[in-house]
């Protein structure tokens, strides 16, 4: 089975050029806005290969020098596939700890002696496999006494300076640019101390403490000064979600801000990054600014759009000046004029638009982005989790079923995590004081109710809720998704319960994605035999979910690309409350109304259990409904600002190729 095939799908053509130059002559003017050496690779496992080869490389360095190698290394999850790499070479190439000495970053202070936390983390990935003297693993401890804390850190420090100063800092890029727990604000002289963490930084070890609630509030860190003290600092960094925060670490003047940029000031300092997260660099976001480029119509339509939003104008009034002032004169010179690119490039967005989301019968689908026939279509939106299809594309979704296709929505997951206690417990007593007027007040129903009051009652931060429980939120989740499902117009009958089992775990750590997970997902494709579908494509997924429900789906579907009714298949991907997609990428755009939209609002209010409660809404205040039309609104605001028809709203699909 093919479990990763969201990794491979590449929106962008980059040419390797642009992230690995051929010559240093050309490195030196792709990256000229950028103050800290960079290198960028296709993913992130070649990336961590490159990491972990350089660490080895250190090591034997220090042995044969007869030396110890003194690394801090930090146990975020971007680190993880360094220390994989390192494990295997240890076990398969002789690959030797016993001369290193590793000094954990920071830890979360207060903790429990069995709780876990980085250090336990940091063993359970790399020092338990590998043959250190455990005599010389060092690590902040989270459960001394608080007034015991600067002592403390004073000695860390003063450890490491009587090694010899460190040879390798490694660790993450952090969610908001922090190194290590090192947050916004942290200075450039902080020293190890005690710090207050912000909710980003708590939200990525959520998984670890198997709650957002429990992961404590702050931890004990090496400071900024402390970990680029080390000869050499290696930083890397993962997915488009940290895109933002690497090109302000790296093309921005050093600020507190992104603790990141204090690279900057390190003459042995770099970054390695996949070519997600470096994609606001501007060697590769706007690659025209820094050399001549492979032009191809994504990037010309990126280049336009950049245009339009530098000079303030449409597209079909941009001139030859505004092309030649702003670094695309190479455009002029392709297609003669700025006309001829204005107009094709209008063209391109204006083919985007659709309010036949299933194609429209008995017209020209020429230049539609989905065809005409066959009508009415078949179709299925896989929704990761029970909320997931209308807060993405309730509009569309209602379009195709009031157009008159045969729509049928497959939840994913039963997103039972996401229930909180309160919500539960409003059924729970209801039923309790209901059971004796409609006489199931049986012992049995009695006995169990009182069970489970009593466990919510004492439940306790990362306690795992019994099978019991995690059913009756599963039942509360499919009833609003029902709910929903039914104001829309999708018939009862159409509405699938997938209940993939690498959720269940009753913890926010999911477990792999399997062969089992992947038949389901075939069983149903195979069963209805869609002409559409829709799938989230969220490939910055803010909690795991998403991704490992898209690679599920894709999976299935390479399992039986090759059957004769798959290969009429469209597969439009989609978006969720966080982003949208670029406007580069964007095939479908589908208009909605100020009325379609009130209803998308309404349909996501069915899901009451995950309204101001829901434990995942993170820093953003605001609620599902709000993110959504807020990403709506900008997105039909974007494409009024191009000179297109005014809308009030508009979701974005970008078409999926299966793999051949």
């Amino acid at each position: 089975m093919k479990a990763n095939l969201s990794s491979q799908i590449k929106l962008d053509r980059t040419p390797k050029r642009y992230y690995r130059p051929d010559n240093a002559f050309e490195l030196t003017a792709l990256t000229r806005f950028e103050k800290v050496f960079t290198e960028i690779y296709e993913s992130s496992e070649e990336g961590a290969l490159q990491v972990a080869r350089e660490v080895a490389d250190l090591m034997r360095t220090r042995e044969k020098e007869g030396r110890f190698c003194v690394l801090a290394l930090g146990s975020g999850a971007g680190t993880h596939g360094v220390y994989r790499e390192l494990v295997r070479m240890h076990q398969n190439e002789g690959l030797s700890f016993s001369n290193t000495i590793i000094f954990n970053v920071s830890e979360f202070f207060p903790l429990e002696a069995d709780a876990p936390g980085t250090s336990k983390l940091l063993h359970e990935v790399l020092i338990d496999l590998i043959d250190i003297d455990p005599q010389n693993v060092y690590t902040p401890d989270g459960t001394i006494a608080k007034e015991s804390i600067f002592d403390f850190c004073k000695d860390y420090e003063k450890k490491i300076e009587k090694l010899g100063g460190l040879d390798l800092t490694l660790v993450e890029f952090g969610p908001s640019g922090n190194l290590a727990f090192n947050e916004p604000g942290s200075q450039i002289n902080s020293s190890t101390r005690l710090m207050l963490l912000g909710s980003e930084s708590r939200h990525n070890f959520a998984k670890l403490f198997h709650s957002n609630e429990a992961v404590p509030h702050s931890a004990i860190t090496m400071g900024i000064s402390t970990l680029l003290g080390a000869k050499k600092v290696i930083v890397v960094g993962w997915g488009e979600t940290i895109s933002p925060y690497v090109r302000q670490a790296i093309e921005a003047p050093a600020s507190d801000t992104v603790p990141a940029s204090f690279l900057q000031s390190h003459k042995e300092s770099k970054f390695v990054l996949d070519l997600s997260s470096a994609e606001h660099l501007t060697r590769l976001s706007t690659p025209w600014l820094v050399t001549s480029c492979e032009w191809d119509d994504k990037l010309i339509r990126r280049a336009i759009v950049w245009l339009c939003r530098i000079t303030g104008k449409p597209i079909l009034k941009l001139t030859n000046k505004d092309y030649n002032d702003n670094g695309l004169s190479e455009l002029l010179a392709l297609f003669g004029s700025a006309y001829n690119v204005n107009i094709k490039i209008f063209n391109d967005l204006q083919h985007t638009i659709t309010g036949w989301p299933g194609g429209k019968p008995n017209a020209d689908d020429t230049f539609r982005p989905e065809r005409a026939k066959p009508y009415p279509k078949k179709v299925i939106v896989f929704s990761p989790h029970p909320d997931d299809d209308v807060i993405s594309m309730g509009g569309t979704l209602k379009r195709l079923v009031d157009q008159h296709h045969d729509v049928h929505v497959a939840y994913e997951t039963s997103g039972n995590i996401a229930v909180g206690d309160e919500d539960m417990m409003r059924y729970v007593m209801l039923m309790g004081g209901i059971a004796k007027d409609f006489c199931f007040d049986t012992p049995e129903f009695m006995a169990k109710h009182a069970e489970i009051t009593k466990f919510v009652k004492e439940k306790k931060d990362g306690d795992i809720d019994t099978p019991d429980i995690r059913h009756l939120k599963t039942l509360i989740r499919q009833g609003e998704a029902r709910t929903a499902c039914n104001y829309i117009g999708v018939k009862p009958e159409n509405v699938h319960f997938l209940n993939l089992p690498f959720y269940e775990t009753g913890t926010i750590k999911k477990g792999d994605l399997t062969e089992v997970d992947r038949d389901i997902v075939k069983d149903l494709l195979e069963k209805i035999k869609p002409d559409q579908i829709f799938v989230a494509g969220d490939l910055a997924d803010p909690h795991g979910t998403h991704r490992v429900c898209l690679d599920a789906v894709l999976a299935a579907i390479d399992d039986i690309k090759d059957e004769e009714w798959m290969k009429n298949c469209r597969i439009w991907m989609y978006r969720g409350a966080w982003a949208e997609w670029e406007i580069d990428h964007i095939e479908m755009a589908v208009p909605i109304s100020p009325e379609e939209l009130r209803q998308k609002r309404n349909s996501i209010l069915k899901h009451q259990s995950q309204m101001e409660s829901a434990p995942f809404l993170g820093d953003d205040e605001r609620l599902f409904w709000q993110r959504a039309e807020d990403r709506n609104k900008a997105t039909a605001d974007l494409y009024t600002s191009l000179g297109l028809a005014s809308y009030e709203a508009i979701e974005a699909f970008v078409e999926y190729h299966p793999l051949r």
